[in-house]
C-alpha cells in the first residue's frame, strides 16, 4: 500500500508549475510544519532558504531527534528536499510561539512555490501539555490564542507576498487553517485558493454563522480516516473526504497511515461506525454543559495534570506523576465528585447515543456526510 514517501519517489520530479498543489502534497507542507527549525530558518524568517538547503542545516549536528516530532518525520524532511517538487521551494516566516501561562502553542512556516504561489503551513498540537490544553479551550470558547495568531500570520504574509495563497494543517494545524482564512479580510480571502484540514477538529457555532467562514466553506477540503475522532469533533459545514488507513482506532490519526493510489488517497465511503459512535457521545456530553462548567472541567484536569512533573504528555503516564495524581484525589473531595460526576454524565452519553442509533435506519452508501454530524 504506497504512501507519502511512495508519493515523493512518483511525483517528485515534477515541479508545481508543472502539476499544482494538491491534497497530498499540503499533507507533506503540514508534516513539515511540525519540524523545530533553527539556524537561518529561525534566526532570518525574512531570507528564503530552499527546503534542500534548510535540510541541510538541520541534519548538521546532533540534536535532529529532540527537534521533531516521530523519527519518521526525519525521513520525510530528507526525501522531501531530494526532490525536485519540494527541494526546491523557498522557505520564510518561520514562527514558533509558546507561552504556557496563556495557553498558547502556535507554529507556522510559509514554503513559497515555483508556480508564483505561497503555501502557509500550520504545526498542529505538539507534546506540550499547553498544546492540549488549547485544544480543550476550542470546546467552549469562541477562539483561542492560536486561532488568532494563524489569523494575525495569514494577513501578515499576504501583504509580504501579493500571490495566490493556499493553507494547510494536520489536527489542529487544520483548524487553524480554516480559522485564519475564515477571518482574513476579503481581499485577502480572495486570494485564498484552498484550505486543506486533515484530521482536524471544527468549530462553535458562532464561528461557523460567521460570513467569512460561510465564503470560504467551497474552498475547504477536509480529510479524515475512517476511523476519525480528532476531525469529528464539534461542528463543521463543509463535506469530508474520508480516507484509507494502514492503523486501526485513534492510531489513524498518524497521517503516515493513510493510504493512497497514485496522486489520491484511499477513498473509503463512509466512517467507521466507532467513529460515528464517540463523535455523537462526545457531543452528547458536551451538549449538557454549560460554557462555564466545560471551563471548570477542563481548568480542573489541567491544574491536576500540572501537579506533577510534567513536561510533555508523555509525562502523564510516569508512575511518580500518577501517584501523586491519585493522592489528590483522594484527600480532595470536590475534585474526586466533579470527575465522578462528569464521568458518570458521559456515561449517560453513551447510552443515549447507543439507543439513538438504533433506531436509526441503515444510512446508505452514497448520502453525503459531514464531519460533526451538521
Amino acid at each position: 500500500m504506497a504512501d507519502l514517501f511512495d508519493y515523493l519517489h512518483w511525483r517528485g520530479d515534477l515541479t508545481f508549475s508543472q502539476v499544482p498543489p494538491g491534497p497530498v502534497d499540503a499533507l507533506i507542507f503540514s508534516a513539515l510544519s511540525y519540524l523545530t527549525f533553527r539556524g537561518s530558518v529561525a534566526e532570518r524568517p525574512d531570507i528564503p532558504i530552499s527546503l534542500q538547503e534548510a535540510s541541510e542545516e538541520f541534519f548538521t549536528g546532533c540534536d535532529q531527534e529532540d527537534r521533531c516530532r516521530v523519527k519518521v518525520d526525519l525521513s520525510l524532511l530528507m526525501a522531501a528536499s531530494e526532490t525536485k517538487r519540494f527541494g526546491n521551494t523557498l522557505l520564510l516566516q518561520y514562527r514558533d510561539i509558546l507561552i504556557p501561562e496563556e495557553d498558547t502553542q502556535f507554529a507556522a512556516i510559509t514554503f513559497l512555490l515555483d508556480n508564483s504561489s505561497a503555501f502557509l503551513a500550520f504545526r498542529g498540537t505538539d507534546y506540550s501539555l499547553t498544546g492540549w490544553k488549547e485544544d480543550f479551550n476550542m470546546s467552549f470558547q469562541e477562539s483561542v490564542p492560536a486561532q488568532r495568531l494563524a489569523a494575525e500570520y495569514v494577513e501578515d504574509i499576504s501583504l509580504r507576498y501579493p500571490m495566490p495563497l493556499y493553507l494547510g494543517g494536520h489536527s489542529k494545524g487544520g483548524n487553524l487553517a480554516v480559522y485564519a482564512a475564515a477571518k482574513s479580510p476579503a481581499p485577502i480571502r480572495d486570494r485564498i485558493r484552498a484550505v486543506y484540514n486533515h484530521d482536524g477538529p471544527g468549530f462553535t457555532s458562532s464561528v461557523m454563522k460567521d460570513p467569512g467562514y460561510l465564503e470560504i466553506v467551497p474552498r475547504i477540503q477536509t480529510i479524515i480516516p475512517q476511523s476519525s475522532v480528532i476531525g469529528m469533533l464539534l461542528e463543521h459545514e463543509e463535506p469530508y473526504t474520508v480516507v484509507k488507513s494502514k492503523q486501526i482506532g485513534l492510531l489513524q490519526h498518524d497521517f503516515y497511515s493513510w493510504v493512497l493510489d497514485g496522486p489520491d488517497f484511499v477513498p473509503m465511503d463512509r466512517v467507521s461506525e466507532d467513529s460515528k459512535f464517540l463523535d455523537l457521545t462526545i457531543k452528547e456530553w458536551l451538549s449538557g454543559m454549560t460554557n462555564q462548567e466545560r471551563n471548570e472541567i477542563v481548568d480542573a484536569v489541567f491544574d491536576l495534570l500540572a501537579i506533577g512533573e510534567v513536561n510533555s504528555v508523555f509525562d502523564l503516564i510516569h508512575p511518580k506523576n500518577v501517584r501523586t495524581y491519585l493522592k489528590t484525589l483522594s484527600t480532595d473531595g470536590k475534585l474526586r465528585r466533579m470527575f465522578s460526576e462528569e464521568f458518570m454524565s458521559l456515561m449517560e452519553a453513551a447510552r443515549k447515543t447507543q439507543l439513538a442509533l438504533e433506531e436509526q435506519p441503515e444510512q446508505s452508501a452514497d448520502e453525503t456526510e459531514k464531519p460533526g454530524g451538521s
